[in-house]
């Protein structure tokens, strides 16, 4: 269980599904409708739902390829975060939007696996979260042409690896958007 005392409810994270990100994922649209889905079963069951959305020279503030794509938009109520680093907790107000709502355990989704996904695992870990990700709600785009694994490994490769982080006092799983409880409390 978490190591953040009095934290026991659960948020759904989507990690950078912009235009400039997203457009060009491996399984993209079969990603966006799995991620679709588990926003709307959060939102259903009442559980927070919080985006991130990445800022960089590639995706200048306010610029189409910034804006989170169509398919998925926050409700009003929701909180979007804007980072410019690849863990979502550093040097921005994430940990403060989940400490308001008593978050201690992460449902994570979005993109790229092997950027910035994989350093919000690890930066939510490490501060004390519960942190689950969900095996068929991330991915990434190809980056073979400069010696990476093809997409679909990168992705098979976080998901082996996630199952096995450990740590005191808290959990990081591997679930499938099928599986995965997103009630948390």
């Amino acid at each position: 269980m978490t190591t953040l005392q009095g934290r026991a409810a659960t948020a759904l994270l989507v990690i950078d599904m912009q235009n400039g990100v997203a457009n060009a994922l491996h399984a993209r649209d079969q990603v966006v409708a799995t991620i679709d889905g588990l926003v709307t079963r959060a939102r259903a069951q009442g559980t927070p739902v919080v985006w991130v959305r990445h800022q960089s020279d590639e995706l200048p503030e306010g610029s189409d390829t910034w804006q989170l794509i169509p398919e998925l938009r926050p409700a009003a109520d929701e909180a979007i975060v804007d980072k410019r680093y690849g863990d979502s907790f550093e040097d921005t107000p994430l940990e403060s939007e989940l400490a308001s709502r008593g978050v201690g355990r992460l449902v994570v989704t979005g993109a790229q696996t092997d950027a910035c996904v994989r350093a919000t695992l690890h930066g939510g870990f490490v501060r004390g979260y519960d942190v689950t990700l969900v095996s068929d709600a991330h991915s990434t785009e190809d980056l073979t042409e400069w010696g990476a694994p093809p997409p679909e490994l990168v992705v098979s490769h976080a998901n082996l690896y996630w199952q096995f982080q450990d740590g005191p006092g808290r959990t990081a799983t591997v679930e499938s958007s099928d599986e995965v409880d997103l009630a948390g409390v």
